[in-house]
């Protein structure tokens, strides 16, 4: 299969789904389709929630196109990619509409801020996260304020620098990643969607006022997040993270 950034909206209900057949990797071209779909759909009158979700039962998202970060030949090239996970997360702060995050299963670097950008957060007890940005020879730097924004400077410290480390989805749950975490992905869509048509009869005023308030000290995360990708792209082209990319081809 093809990777694709797809929605539809049904009852107030808008399910926004992305898929990349390397394990829902995320690639600058789908991401930034992503980008664009939140901000179009979350600008939709007719749409009340949204559900975020990804393709396929095992891997929620495996992070950043390792194709295309061992392609990157330059710090401009590598700051365009990583503002690719920043785009997403911005969209997903200024949507304004409830973003609800439905996670099968495991999550990884880009994956978990894009996790932890969602509003209220559901998952399996196969949606284990970890950063793995370190081992490469960079840092969760564009995704770590929202991951930080979610379960706190302790628990986002403590992942990112052990990078090598899935933490199981009970841990996250704790840490308040995810709301609820279920058996089986079949009891996940059953919860989230009941869940998604109950706050479609609540006031889309009063819910839009609580995600002001809710992302309240964020205001500066267009500029934040930026620089944090041009960190990144910087890193991404030092020698140590050259030489461990090249594992991965």
């Amino acid at each position: 299969m093809e990777a694709y950034v797809k929605h539809n909206i049904q009852e107030g209900i808008a399910t926004i789904e992305f898929f990349h057949p390397e394990q829902n990797s995320l690639p600058g071209a789908i991401l930034a389709q992503l980008a664009n779909t939140i901000t179009e759909v979350g600008n939709k009158e007719e749409v009340k929630v949204i559900i975020l979700q990804s393709g396929g039962d095992r891997t929620f998202c495996a992070g950043a196109s390792f194709k295309e970060l061992i392609a990157i030949d330059d710090a401009a090239t590598g700051k365009v990619f990583f503002s690719g996970f920043a785009n997403v997360i911005n969209a997903m702060r200024k949507c304004p509409k409830f973003i609800i995050g439905r996670i099968q299963g495991k999550t990884v670097g880009g994956g978990v801020g894009i996790a932890a950008a969602t509003d209220y957060c559901m998952a399996t007890q196969f949606a284990a996260i970890k950063l793995s940005e370190l081992n490469v020879g960079i840092g969760p730097f564009v995704v770590s304020p929202a991951i930080e924004r979610k379960m706190g400077v302790s628990a986002t410290s403590q992942i990112a620098i052990d990078a090598n480390s899935f933490y199981d989805a009970k841990w996250a749950k704790e840490k308040g990643l995810f709301a609820n975490v279920y058996e089986s992905i079949e009891a996940l869509d059953e919860a989230v969607l009941s869940f998604a048509k109950h706050l479609c009869t609540y006031n889309p005023e009063a819910m839009l006022e609580m995600k002001k308030i809710f992302w309240r000290g964020t205001e500066d995360w267009d500029n934040l997040l930026a620089e944090r990708a041009t960190i990144s792209g910087r890193l991404v082209l030092s020698e140590f993270t050259k030489e461990t990319l090249k594992k991965f081809k």
